[in-house]
């Protein structure tokens, strides 16, 4: 099995305590309430948000996955960084195994943020993973972090 590593960044004048509060100690309250046009859901079916946790996230009715399990590696409230792997999912993916994520919130010299995501694909045997064969994954999470940026822009006392 190959290994291939992509990384982004994003960032924001949201403060790093408030992202990593939001996006991932509270993400399954916050998520579906701000986002529910792509999420109906997330909720915890193993564990309570510690490591070990699994996560499942449902999509909203029309997208080409219905649900997806990530388990928590773990997770660093102090260093504001989080590792999950994602487990499972309704539809068998062609080239990937698994996926693992490592996401950090670093302070920025204006008082907010820089977001740092690196996804490590673990893909089948033979198999050349690109960078547009992930793209639109990619393309969806920022979507997501913007969400949550505009919340948080517009209720500044939420997870301050």
């Amino acid at each position: 099995m190959a290994v291939t590593n992509f990384t982004q960044e994003f960032t924001t004048s949201i403060a790093p305590s408030r992202m990593f509060r939001a996006l991932i100690l509270d993400s399954h309250n916050l998520i579906p309430k701000i986002a529910p046009q792509g999420i109906k859901s997330i909720e915890f079916v193993e564990g309570d948000g510690g490591v070990g946790s699994i996560k499942q996230t449902n999509f909203s009715d029309g997208g080409h996955l219905k649900w997806l399990k990530h388990r928590i590696e773990a997770i660093d409230a102090e260093k504001l960084a989080c590792k999950y792997t994602l487990i499972e999912s309704d539809t068998e993916f062609s080239k990937i195994e698994t996926v693992v994520y490592e996401v950090k919130f670093e302070a920025s010299s204006d008082g907010g943020c820089v977001c740092k995501m690196t996804s490590e694909y673990h893909v089948k045997a033979c198999v050349e993973l690109k960078e547009e064969d992930v793209k639109q994954g990619k393309d969806k999470a920022m979507g997501l972090y913007k969400v949550v940026e505009e919340y948080l822009l517009a209720n500044p006392d939420a997870y301050a």
